[in-house]
């Protein structure tokens, strides 16, 4: 997880990150953080005002990693629906959940205007490029349809994010799977072209 190379801040930035995927906000204790970074209490207070200070910084380290992961597929050319399908194809960590959908049910996080803020901002960028590229498809006449692009970016979030939670709940990628192909089917009816 950590390189000889990262300095203390970065260790407890990742360590951090790590434990709110694992545990959540109350979950992860100063003391837990200390320890998976090897920093001691001090460097810990040195580099950050406290554990919410902590926080944030790992959140918006979360949030930026989940930005150029989803740029990287949808910004990447070919059709729209090849990109659309790419997003929901891509490798993923199905049983962990996503590690920023995750922060919407920590009711700590929700409570804090600081630290929902960039939980906001990066699923409302992740509605806005989906919005863009089928929007591209439509433009080009790739996708026909009555679509609404912002409605049909809501969906893919919304089938991509419950199915993480269908996929923890069943303890099973399977229904992950199965919301993705049913959305593919969807989005392959609105598509003259399905490579």
């Amino acid at each position: 997880m950590y390189t000889s190379l990262m300095t203390t801040s970065e260790r407890l930035i990742e360590a951090t990150r790590e434990l709110l995927w694992e545990r959540g906000y109350v979950g992860t204790s100063p003391k837990a953080i200390q320890q998976a970074a090897g920093a001691g209490q001090g460097s810990m207070y040195h580099h950050f005002a406290g554990k919410p200070d902590l926080a944030l910084a790992a959140i918006r380290r979360t949030a930026e990693e989940m930005r150029a992961t989803a740029e990287a597929v949808l910004g990447d050319g070919g059709s729209a629906y090849a990109r659309l399908k790419a997003y929901l194809l891509r490798e993923r960590d199905v049983l962990r959940g996503c590690p920023v959908g995750r922060l919407t049910m920590d009711p700590e996080v929700v409570a804090s205007d600081e630290l929902r803020v960039p939980v906001e901002e990066t699923l409302d960028w992740l509605r806005g490029r989906l919005a863009d590229v089928v929007q591209e498809g439509l433009d080009s006449g790739e996708l026909t349809g009555p679509i609404d692009p912002a409605e049909l970016a809501a969906t893919i979030v919304a089938t991509v994010q419950g199915g993480y939670v269908l996929a923890r709940a069943s303890g099973s990628p399977a229904a992950f799977d199965t919301a993705v192909r049913g959305l593919l089917a969807l989005l392959s009816t609105l598509s003259s072209r399905t490579d």
